[in-house]
């Protein structure tokens, strides 16, 4: 018996070897080899993707630093990849816990902003205080912009976790019901898991692109 809604999602294995986190390189197994030595489908599908995110995180960095783009489409790839792995039945979705996405979130922050302070001090007191801004209201807006600033590693980490894991919740409280069903609702709760699954399929995929575009904007402000 579940102790509250949330902890079908904890890991099951125990602390000493906790094998529910081997799904996030689960796909490295999966993947044959044949995707790596000839052309194949999946292969131009992946070309195709990497070119297009390629093309967008060079637009949002005004095509400077052009290499840093491998950085986050390796990013977007992996959480992506991840975030469709859990949709399948009996494999455990790293993505919807904290531990996963604030790793992912806080080093990629941290590393920026030291960079900045580091290298361009002058321009991250300026980025303090945006342009415009009347001489009462600027301690205001330090504040507030340091506010914003260090809350940002929560806040994409908080996003994608809630995304993911509420998706879940709601496909686990509907599984829950069925034996006390009837058919014919039984009929209607399948038909509406199959369209939540749906649902849940462009949510991981959108999901991996707001975190990784983020993280790019992010990069952008200090660069």
């Amino acid at each position: 018996m579940m102790t509250n809604l949330f902890s079908s999602f904890d890991p099951s294995t125990s602390n000493s070897l906790s094998i529910n986190w081997l799904s996030t390189l689960l796909f490295i197994m999966l993947v044959p080899m044949t995707f790596w030595l000839i052309k194949s489908r999946p292969n131009m599908l992946m070309e195709i993707l990497t070119k297009n995110m390629n093309y967008e995180f060079n637009n949002i960095l005004n095509n400077k630093n052009k290499g840093s783009t491998l950085l986050f489409i390796s990013l977007f790839i992996i959480i992506m990849i991840n975030n469709v792995m859990g949709l399948f039945p009996y494999i455990f979705t790293s993505s919807s816990h904290m531990v996963m996405t604030l790793s992912l979130a806080l080093p990629m922050w941290l590393s920026f902003n030291l960079f900045g302070w580091i290298n361009k001090t002058n321009h991250m007191f300026e980025h303090m205080v945006p342009s415009g801004t009347p001489a009462m209201l600027m301690p205001f807006m330090v504040c507030i912009e340091t506010i914003s600033t260090l809350i940002r590693p929560g806040t994409l980490a908080i996003r994608l976790a809630a995304n993911m894991i509420a998706g879940h919740l709601l496909l686990t409280l509907l599984g829950n019901t069925g034996n006390k069903l009837s058919e014919i609702m039984l009929i209607g709760m399948l038909t509406m898991q199959m369209m939540l699954l749906v649902l849940e399929s462009a949510v991981s995929l959108i999901q991996a692109y707001v975190f990784s575009v983020l993280t790019t904007l992010y990069s952008s402000e200090i660069n």
